[in-house]
C-alpha cells in the first residue's frame, strides 16, 4: 500500500498554518482595537502547534479536538466583534481559513464529529454577524469543503488500512496453508517410500509364486503389514533403531502398538533422535507380550510413554484358578530431554 511520510504531511499542514498567521499578523491595523485579534492569532498558534506535535497519536485526544473547537469558536467572536459585518474587510477576516485549517487537522487526526462542530460554529456566526451572503465571499463555504474532504478522506483511508490489514492476514493465512499442505505432501512421498522400500520386495517375491506363499511367509506379510501401520500410525516415533527392535519384538511373538499423536512434532535434530534410541532401548529391553508406545501431550515434560503388559501365567488357568490381570512389565515415560540412550 502507498503510504505518505507523516512528516511531509505535517510540514504542509504547518505552511497553510504559518500562511494564515502571517495574514493575521499583517491586518492587526484593521480591526478597531488590535488586542483581541492578537489573542486570537496566539490561541491558534497554540492549538495548531498542538494539533500538529509530531510525537502525538494518530486519533487526536479529546481534550484536545474539545480545545480546538472552543479556539475555533473564540477566534470569530474576537476578531469579529473589532471589525465590521458589513464591510470588506479583507485579510483582517484571516480567521476563516484558520478554522478550516485547524477544523479539516481535526477530521484528519479521527474527531470528524468535532470538526463539524468547530465548522458549524464558523457558519453560524458568519450568517448572525455579516448575513448569509457573506458565507461565499468570505470563504466560509470553502473552509467546510476542506472539513468535508478532510472527514471523506480519513474514512478512505481508515477502510483502505483495514482492508489492507485484513488482505495481509489472509496471506499469511494461504501461505500457512500451502506450507501445510506441502509438508503434508513431503510426509506423504516420505511414508510412501519407506512402505514401498519395505513392502516392495515381499509384493516381487507374491508375484513370482503367483500367490501362493508358505505359512512362514504369511507370517512375514503380516509382520510387513504391522510396519506399513507404524509408518503410518507412528510417524515421529520411527528411527532405524526402533524399527529393528519393533520388528525383533513382533517375531518373538509381542503385539508392538506405536501410536504418535502430534507431541513430538516440535522436536528436532538430536533431541529426537536421543528419545527415539531411548525408546528403541526400551522395547529392546522388556520380555512383555504387548507394548504400547504413545507419545505425550503438548506442554508436557515427558515425550513419549512406554508400556509393557505381560500376561497371566496360562498354568493357573489349567488348574481351575481364575487369571490375574495382565502384569505390568514396562513402565517408562521418556522425557523431552532425555540422556543419550546406550
Amino acid at each position: 500500500m502507498i503510504t505518505v511520510p507523516r512528516g511531509l504531511v505535517l510540514s504542509l499542514a504547518a505552511l497553510f498554518s504559518t500562511y494564515h498567521v502571517v495574514l493575521g499578523t499583517y491586518s492587526l491595523n484593521q480591526p478597531r482595537t488590535p488586542g483581541p485579534a492578537a489573542l486570537a492569532i496566539a490561541a491558534y498558534i497554540l492549538a495548531t502547534v498542538l494539533s500538529l506535535w509530531p510525537n502525538s497519536p494518530m486519533r487526536m485526544p479529546l481534550w484536545l479536538a474539545s480545545f480546538n473547537v472552543a479556539v475555533c469558536v473564540a477566534m470569530p467572536l474576537l476578531v469579529g466583534s473589532q471589525l465590521d459585518g458589513a464591510a470588506d474587510n479583507g485579510y483582517a477576516t484571516w480567521y476563516v481559513a484558520a478554522v478550516g485549517t485547524l477544523m479539516t487537522i481535526t477530521a484528519t487526526r479521527r474527531r470528524p464529529a468535532l470538526a463539524w462542530v468547530g465548522a458549524a460554529a464558523l457558519i453560524v456566526h458568519t450568517i448572525v454577524w455579516a448575513g448569509p451572503a457573506a458565507l461565499g465571499s468570505m470563504g466560509v463555504i470553502g473552509s467546510a469543503v476542506w472539513v468535508a474532504v478532510a472527514v471523506i478522506l480519513a474514512r478512505a483511508l481508515a477502510k483502505a488500512g483495514r482492508d489492507a490489514r485484513q488482505y495481509a492476514l489472509a496471506e499469511r493465512e494461504a501461505t500457512d496453508w500451502q506450507a501445510a499442505q506441502e509438508a503434508h505432501l513431503y510426509e506423504r512421498q516420505v511414508r510412501l517410500a519407506q512402505t514401498i522400500r519395505l513392502a516392495a520386495p515381499m509384493l516381487r517375491r507374491i508375484i513370482a509364486r503367483g500367490g501362493v506363499l508358505n505359512a512362514e511367509e504369511r507370517q512375514e506379510c503380516r509382520y510387513l503389514e504391522a510396519a506399513v501401520r507404524d509408518e503410518i500410525r507412528g510417524r515421529k516415533l520411527l528411527n532405524e533403531a526402533v524399527r529393528e527392535q519393533v520388528m525383533a519384538a513382533r517375531r518373538r511373538g509381542a503385539i508392538v502398538t506405536l501410536l504418535d499423536e502430534g507431541g513430538l512434532d516440535d522436536l528436532r535434530g538430536l533431541e529426537l533422535e536421543n528419545v527415539l534410541n531411548t525408546l528403541a532401548a526400551a522395547i529392546g529391553g522388556t520380555t512383555a507380550d504387548s507394548i504400547i508406545a504413545r507419545t505425550a501431550g503438548d506442554g508436557s515434560a515427558t515425550a513419549v510413554t512406554v508400556v509393557g503388559l505381560s500376561s497371566a501365567d496360562a498354568r493357573l488357568s489349567a488348574l481351575g484358578q481364575e487369571s490375574p490381570e495382565p502384569e505390568v512389565d514396562l513402565w517408562l515415560e521418556i522425557p523431552r530431554s532425555p540422556l543419550p540412550a546406550r
